[in-house]
């Protein structure tokens, strides 16, 4: 097929398009202090927001995994009222402002909340500002991204294999479980990397219904933010370690969300 000459007119404000993309992700790398890079990622403060970035960006993408399959299942293989204004809920977290949500989460679990009332009361449970906080708010933002790869990889999958197994006799748990689940596994590990990665860069709802304590709470992008009142090198440093995180995942994703020309 002969390729066609893209008009100077689409060729221009693409190129500036792409200059507005990578000009301040140059920029991050041109000030980054190369020469003292090694002694800045051992220093105990970003180790500290390291391992507690990945630790509840991880627990949260289980915990998204344990919630968000089935209801990404409920959404693209049952018919019942009322499914698009779920669906519709579903990726509200999507659109809303992460300080908002932080604070709908204060409202629901905070000690004066809905639920979190009860469960301070009954069980000793207190969610805000504990790291458990931390992953609470960092599922509740990303959980929409696997919910929306798993229900596309579902609508995308052959149901007649699904159809074939049940005529043999297998339960409705041993054909998701046998079926399902490897029909959509490509879609579940993507949702997944996705859920990952938008957990890890969590900022609004973590700050406000986690708060900011070293050691604590203070995940990654809570700590750009503090070091950038105090030590600019320091949040460069954790910028760069967000900025290599998100390539990766890009970089694996590539197949999945990228189609070659």
């Amino acid at each position: 097929m002969r390729r066609r000459r893209a008009p100077l007119a689409l060729i221009v404000p693409a190129l500036l398009g792409l200059l507005f993309l990578i000009l301040p992700l140059v920029g991050l790398l041109y000030r980054t202090p190369w020469t003292t890079l090694p002694s800045r990622l051992t220093e105990p403060g970003i180790l500290t927001a390291l391992r507690l970035s990945l630790l509840t960006a991880t627990v949260a993408t289980l915990g998204c995994l344990v919630l968000g399959v089935p209801l990404a299942w409920l959404l693209a293989r049952v018919s019942f009222p009322g499914r698009r204004l779920v669906r519709a809920l579903v990726t509200v977290p999507l659109v809303l402002p992460p300080v908002v949500g932080g604070v709908a989460l204060l409202l629901v679990f905070g000690r004066r909340g809905l639920i979190g009332e009860w469960l301070d009361s009954t069980f000793g449970i207190t969610l805000p500002f504990t790291t458990a906080g931390v992953i609470v708010a960092e599922a509740f933002v990303a959980m929409p991204f696997l919910i929306i790869a798993v229900e596309g990889a579902l609508r995308g999958a052959d149901a007649r294999y699904e159809e074939a197994a049940a005529t043999l006799g297998a339960g409705r748990w041993t054909t998701f479980t046998r079926v399902t689940l490897p029909l959509v596994a490509p879609g579940v590990a993507a949702g997944a990397v996705l859920c990952w990665a938008r957990a890890l860069g969590e900022f609004g709802a973590t700050i406000t219904f986690a708060g900011n304590f070293p050691g604590k709470t203070q995940t990654m992008p809570l700590a750009v933010y503090l070091a950038l009142e105090t030590d600019l090198q320091a949040a460069i440093v954790l910028s760069l370690l967000l900025l290599f995180v998100s390539v990766v995942i890009l970089a694996s994703l590539r197949d999945k969300w990228i189609s070659s020309a």
